[in-house]
């Protein structure tokens, strides 16, 4: 048998009074953990607070949602057994599980329903649920199990968001009793991991709850370090010093495909790489936004980036969603970009000039897709400037209408609905939104209140043709994600993109 240095080293981790157990006992200890390099950290441990979607399988390990996705990106029961939407859409009756507990032992209740998605907005908690949940007057509580929910306005979404971005139940008595910052310092939850150490931008270790209300996790600790470099990822899986990461380069990802002990895949998911767009500078004339689409060879950036395994999209929604239409075609045409710059007075002696926004490293391919974008653009009379932000510095400047005319961005939309899609891409009124503009914003707001699923579905397709024809939104590509992993190292696959520790296991 031949034992690898790394695995000498974990079981020597187990200490001395693990030392006359059998070799084999302890090799399965050491194989009972798994460590991730992950390419952020989270943004806080409140998880009502921030719509970051790389956070979403950390905050999964720790908290649970009301409503569970699956993989196949249905929904079914989670910490909520059953619920039903009014037809009106303005009430939301829940049943609640009643054996669910927190890390400290309390039991969860419908009081802690409340308290995350109504009590917290009231009590004006920097939150990002206040956004989510605006139009909810109030949750009622009828027993421990059982409460409604109260809409001012119709809400069509309530059910694919409560398992969704920032919506998990956070336990009331124990963030009154120390307070949001003393929560965010030493967080619990109901998931099936609780949080043991923390260090910021560096590594976190989840020891699995035992106590756990639903399935056991397989593994025991799950360690994730914090390594922000894609290149450094790949290395760190390559040589052992992680199991499994996210997001490496297509190059990478081919690369480590080929090491007989590694598996690397490049999987399609249901977010999106767009140009987030705003009517500022020279993008405040349509003529420069439309040439800037016509320009992009998105065929090009699929093959040259991704492998051409991203698919190119002419509206913000991916393949497989209700509001999709494969016949939209938003054409790449180089002679149609000069002729709309040059109504402007732009060619490529007198370049049309921006900046342009962009992560590099945050999901596979971002830089190299707002350098090509650049080159592209050059042709026609676009001069990019290129600037590289951090990933959390994308939402800071969002939120204070700060981002310049295009930032490179992936959006996530883990259900598939084209409000998550659309609708927050383009409400003017959400923080979510670059876009803001009064005719476009009026189009999203009566969609909104639209109950109705066929006539909902029909006119986020006009909503989607229209906001592309005006420049408002410029759709790139399906987004993928690389996942490279230890070949014995299995877990569920979902097709929003999770990687989620509780479903790992050592084959």
């Amino acid at each position: 048998m031949t034992i690898k240095r790394r695995s000498i080293l974990q079981a020597a981790a187990l200490g001395a009074a693990g030392a006359s157990l059998p070799l084999g006992q302890l090799l399965a200890q050491a194989r009972d953990s798994v460590t991730i390099a992950w390419p952020t950290d989270v943004p806080s441990w409140d998880p009502n607070q921030r719509t970051v979607p790389d956070a979403q399988p950390i905050y999964k390990l720790v908290f649970d949602q009301p409503i569970f996705q699956q993989p196949d990106l249905t929904f079914g029961p989670g910490l909520f057994k059953t619920w039903k939407l009014s037809d009106d859409g303005l009430a939301f009756e829940v049943e609640m599980r009643d054996d669910v507990t927190f890390h400290d032992g309390s039991k969860m209740t419908a009081e802690d329903f409340r308290y995350s998605f109504y009590e917290r907005v009231q009590a004006k908690h920097a939150i990002d649920v206040a956004n989510i949940w605006r139009r909810v007057t109030d949750i009622e509580v009828h027993s421990p199990t059982k409460a409604t929910m109260r809409f001012g306005s119709p809400y069509p979404t309530a059910a694919p968001w409560l398992g969704f971005m920032a919506s998990y139940i956070v336990p009331k008595a124990y963030m009154e009793r120390v307070g949001v910052e003393g929560f965010r310092e030493k967080p619990i939850g109901s998931g099936p991991y609780r949080l043991v150490e923390y260090q910021l931008n560096s590594r976190m270790v989840l020891e699995r709850n035992d106590a756990y209300w639903g399935p056991k996790p397989e593994l025991r600790r799950i360690i994730v370090n914090v390594v922000r470099d894609p290149a450094a990822r790949a290395a760190a899986v390559e040589s052992g010093q992680a199991d499994v990461t996210v997001n490496v380069t297509v190059r990478d990802a081919e690369r480590l495909a080929r090491v007989p002990t590694l598996e690397a895949e490049l999987v399609p998911i249901t977010r999106l790489v767009l140009l987030q767009c705003r009517n500022t500078g020279v993008f405040n004339d349509e003529n420069v936004r439309l040439a800037a689409h016509h320009a992009i060879d998105k065929t090009a950036l699929s093959r040259a980036i991704y492998g051409g395994a991203a698919v190119p999209l002419s509206a913000p929604v991916t393949p497989g969603a209700p509001s999709f239409e494969p016949d939209f075609k938003f054409d790449f045409d180089v002679a149609k970009a000069q002729q709309l710059l040059a109504r402007s007075g732009f060619n490529p002696q007198n370049p049309a000039k921006l900046k342009m926004f962009t992560t590099n490293g945050h999901f596979s391919g971002d830089f190299d897709v707002a350098r090509a974008i650049a080159q592209m653009w050059r042709r026609v009379g676009i001069e990019a400037e290129v600037e590289v932000i951090e990933y959390a510095k994308y939402f800071e400047l969002n939120r204070g209408n700060q981002l310049p005319e295009v930032t490179v961005y992936s959006w996530d939309n883990a259900t598939g609905d084209p409000e998550i899609y659309a609708g927050y891409m383009l409400n003017p009124n959400l923080p979510f939104s670059a876009w803001k503009e009064e005719e476009i914003g009026k189009m999203v707001t009566a969609l909104f209140a639209t109950t109705d699923f066929a006539k909902r579905i029909e006119g986020y397709k006009a909503l989607q043709r229209h906001a592309v024809n005006k420049g408002a939104t410029i759709p790139l590509l399906q987004s993928i994600i690389t996942v490279a992993r230890r070949k014995p190292l299995q877990m569920t696959k979902y097709g929003n993109g999770w990687v989620l520790g509780s479903t790992m296991k050592w084959g």
